[in-house]
């Protein structure tokens, strides 16, 4: 089946030019003109991966993508914006975007850049661990990607779940912080090794029963961190 991706972009040329690139390399493609038209799409469709214009004629591309992250979708989206200042790019990932391209660009480029989200997408999802995982209070359910702790639901940022599900994979093994940052936030992913800290400040916060001495989510001193189940 070829993989689905959902173009939201409001200029029509650059739409067409996009949309007949990836046609060529195989791909089923819908554009949205609009960030309303883009949810709705999202919503019936379930696209593979989003490529997301920031400035749109209703609501903006960050509004789009703040919407898809609060459904718990993690599907890779990449951002496409002439906004190149670092504070765009800074708001698009924390918003969880995958992927921040400025324009002009490179068609090759894009394409490459879709066709690595759609990889590690891919292979993430065939190394998921069990279904369910549990560890102290905390249950971990893949299917729902919900996490609870007691049978409470413990509200993760999406980049703070993907993180944790990294750790999980790795069944105790390290995980330096250069290796989690390819892993959860990508290759081309305008962010730092403190980014990974903050996210594990955040699940420790949540999960574990004293956050200042963990027992799951541990530092391996100057090398990253590794879970203990």
């Amino acid at each position: 089946m070829p993989q689905r991706i959902l173009l939201v972009e409001d200029n029509a040329n650059l739409a067409e030019g996009i949309d007949y690139n990836l046609r060529l390399e195989g791909y089923e493609v819908k554009i949205a003109e609009t960030g309303r038209a883009a949810l709705e799409m999202f919503e019936g469709w379930s696209p593979e991966l989003l490529v997301l214009d920031l400035m749109l004629p209703d609501i903006d591309g960050y509004q789009v993508l703040r919407n898809i992250r609060a459904r718990g979708s993690r599907v890779p989206v990449i951002i496409l914006s002439a906004r190149s200042e670092e504070s765009d790019k800074v708001r698009g990932f924390r918003l969880d975007a995958d992927q921040y391209v400025t324009k002009p660009f490179g068609i090759v480029e894009l394409l490459e850049r879709i066709a690595a989200l759609l990889r590690r997408s891919a292979k993430a999802e065939a190394a998921s661990p069990p279904r369910v995982v549990q560890f102290g209070a905390i249950t971990v359910d893949m299917a729902s990607r919900t996490v609870a702790r007691l049978g409470v639901a413990c509200a993760l940022t999406p980049k703070a779940y993907e993180l944790l599900l990294a750790l999980i994979r790795r069944d105790g093994a390290v995980g330096s912080r250069s290796d989690l940052l390819k892993e959860v936030w990508g290759y081309g992913a305008f962010v730092m090794t403190r980014t990974v800290d903050s996210h594990i400040a955040e699940l420790r916060r949540k999960l574990e029963e004293n956050p200042a001495e963990p027992r799951h989510i541990v530092t391996v001193w100057k090398v990253g961190y590794r879970f203990v189940s």
